[in-house]
């Protein structure tokens, strides 16, 4: 599957899935851990049917015949032996007079029993749903592109209904209770790079960082996600706990969970032993007992106690506690923590001055489903390089996001590429430029062809919109007729069509050239930035001829050219930050500071303080036309002024 197909069935899912929670009685809340239980089923079901060849290929041929397969021949091959009732297809084919409740809990339980790690952890409520809505449930996993999915795609699905009950509030009154919102979980991954050894997340929810950390390594590394790495985390809540082990489980990552809280215990005893740490620890927790004697004698607490019964820098003591001297740790924290006064300065001081503070992000409002407030991403680099060990990168990314919703602000791809380049340039990688510079062509060439594709789909949809017989339309576009039809019949049908096209064809033709003339530019590898500047202009003109779609060819466009926009934009960005191909401080951006920068700012990490401010315009906006506009309004009220003026004094004057 493409990510493309992957996105649309994600979607698909999530809108049948939620549809008949809208008609049921339940909430969100009720509605989230069944349903996840039947994700991990399906996708159970697709790795044992995926293994299955494979095991019977690996048992050895004997005198007496092959032996049958055990649990431990497809647990090697990364699944689990599913007992028939216990198999998705049997809860699918079960019969009306059959209760499907019981058989959904029976198949949990006979899950666990084959499976260690989620042993107690699988629901077990299904007698608490109507039995029509577990069916057409059931039936919703079961669909032919749901049993063809294999690999990564069913981590995915997770991972979107994970996020979208986070956005409806399920279970997460605190805001991202058990979701990281994923742009800021791929910032964090992309600066610290966690490529190896032990990972670590005491406060891990549902376990978002590692299983971004397992993509990351299976992107950039030729080895296999559990020979590169060794998860450990930590969650305080058993429901959430629950979440994380299903979650690895789904993504084939084998880690050890802990439910515990992180504040008086340190259950997986980690202290200078983590390669890296990465975090979404809950902001500004409050009526933590400092006076506990495991957290007065905490050796992850090496520079103080803080006074106030805020966690925010008992958090952020820990992470670097747990670094081994080359470690690296990315965490998201409260905006107020980078200027805390008090006791908590004192502590951020002596961060400082240990050098191994490498970055602070400021990130904008509304990243967060079920709250608005800004935050900041920290860095720690133990491992830094000499040339940087006194100095700090700020970088203000407030300006720099996508508007998702009126309410949800995310990072698309090109600018999670420019802020990665910055980080990627401040520790002096060769690659940086050339990186980014290809990741945009890449995206872009990508978003064309998507965009060539969707006028196929329109032009496919106008045959069967001009037929009036059933018609099935394949997802690789091939039309097949249900009736057979004879050759008078198929003619009339293709001259119908050519009727219906007439007007759109020379637009479509001429739109076809172009774009695949730039498409072609974008494949050249060898394209420098002058090129590429030429690109964009030639790519803004096309593009600008779709933000006024007629009736011709809207459908056809609407869905794609705003995210071509924004790569276009996004690529321009990349120009104008980086104009030499290296690093420069960029006024609004980013700035590297030194130590004696901050000491003079009284030990202040807030970027804004040093980056200053840059002036934001949106290329889209018609700033001309609206100060007109605002001129005519005023005018029109200052004449309104004047009549008002002149009738006061007219009534004023009838009063004397």
């Amino acid at each position: 599957m493409t990510q493309e197909q992957i996105r649309l069935l994600e979607k698909e899912l999530w809108d049948a899935a939620d549809g008949l929670r809208a008609n049921s009685k339940l909430t969100a809340a009720e509605y989230k851990d069944p349903v996840l239980g039947l994700v991990l089923l399906r996708f159970a079901q697709n790795r044992y049917e995926e293994a299955k060849p494979i095991v019977e290929a690996n048992i050895p041929v004997t005198p007496r015949g092959k032996r049958a397969a055990t649990k431990e021949d497809f647990l090697a091959a990364g699944a689990i032996m599913m007992p028939e009732k216990a198999q998705y297809d049997y809860l699918a084919n079960l019969s009306e007079d059959q209760n499907i409740a019981e058989a959904i809990n029976n198949a949990m339980q006979l899950i666990e029993a084959e499976y260690a790690d989620l042993e107690g952890n699988l629901p077990r409520n299904y007698q608490e749903f109507e039995s029509d809505l577990l069916r057409d449930l059931v039936r919703i996993f079961n669909k032919d592109a749901v049993k063809c999915a294999i690999g990564d795609v069913f981590g995915r699905i997770y991972e979107y209904f994970l996020m979208k009950f986070s956005m409806q509030g399920a279970g997460a009154q605190e805001g991202g209770e058990f979701f990281t919102p994923p742009s800021l979980v791929q910032l964090i991954v992309n600066f610290i790079e966690p490529m190896h050894g032990t990972i670590h997340d005491p406060a891990c929810g549902s376990g978002g960082m590692f299983v971004q950390t397992g993509y990351f390594v299976k992107s950039h590394s030729n080895q296999q996600v559990n020979e590169a790495i060794k998860c450990y985390g930590t969650e305080q809540k058993t429901n959430n706990t629950k979440l994380a082990k299903i979650n690895l489980a789904i993504h084939g990552i084998e880690g050890k969970i802990i439910e515990s809280n992180s504040f008086y215990s340190d259950p997986h005893n980690l202290v200078g032993q983590c390669d890296f740490v990465m975090a979404n620890p809950p902001f500004n927790v409050n009526k933590i007992d400092m006076a506990k004697d495991f957290v007065k004698t905490d050796p992850r607490l090496p520079f103080g106690v803080p006074k106030a019964d805020n966690g925010n820098y008992l958090w952020m003591q820990y992470f670097h506690a747990y670094l081994k001297e080359t470690g690296r740790a990315g965490f998201v924290m409260a905006s107020s923590a980078t200027d805390a006064g008090g006791s908590e300065k004192l502590i951020r001081q002596k961060l400082i001055e240990t050098e191994a503070v490498d970055c602070i992000v400021s990130i904008s409002n509304n990243f967060f489903y079920t709250r608005s407030l800004p935050c900041h991403l920290w860095f720690y680099d133990k491992g830094k390089k000499t040339e940087n060990r006194d100095k700090v990168l700020m970088i203000d990314a407030r300006n720099v996001f996508r508007k998702v919703t009126t309410t949800i602000n995310d990072f698309s791809d090109g600018q999670m590429f420019n802020l990665t380049a910055i980080m990627q340039f401040y520790r002096q990688d060769k690659n940086a430029y050339q990186t980014a510079f290809n990741n945009h062509q890449e995206s872009v060439a990508e978003l064309l062809q998507k965009q060539l594709t969707q006028f196929d789909i329109w032009a496919a949809e106008m045959i069967v919109a001009a037929v009036s017989l059933d018609i099935d339309l394949k997802d690789d576009l091939t039309i097949t007729f249900k009736t057979p039809l004879d050759a008078v019949e198929t003619q009339a049908i293709f001259d119908l069509f050519q009727e219906k096209t007439a007007t759109a064809t020379p637009f479509l033709e001429a739109y076809r050239a172009d774009i695949t003339a730039i498409e072609q530019d974008l494949k050249d590898k060898k394209q420098d930035e002058k090129q590429g500047k030429k690109t964009i202009s030639a790519l803004r003109t096309k593009i600008n001829t779709l933000s006024k779609p007629t009736d011709v060819y809207s459908k056809a466009t609407n869905e794609n050219v705003g995210h071509i926009k924004q790569a276009i934009k996004d690529w321009q960005q990349f120009f104008e930050w980086f104009p030499d191909q290296k690093y420069q401080n960029t006024e609004g951006v980013c700035k590297i500071v030194s130590l004696d920068d901050i000491k003079e700012n009284d030990y202040s990490l807030t970027p804004g303080r040093y980056v200053g401010v840059a002036a934001q315009l949106d290329e889209d906006f018609d700033y001309k036309g609206r100060l007109l506009d605002i001129q005519s309004e005023l005018d029109a009220l200052n004449a309104e002024a004047v009549d008002l003026s002149n009738l006061i004094a007219h009534n004023l004057k009838g009063l004397i």
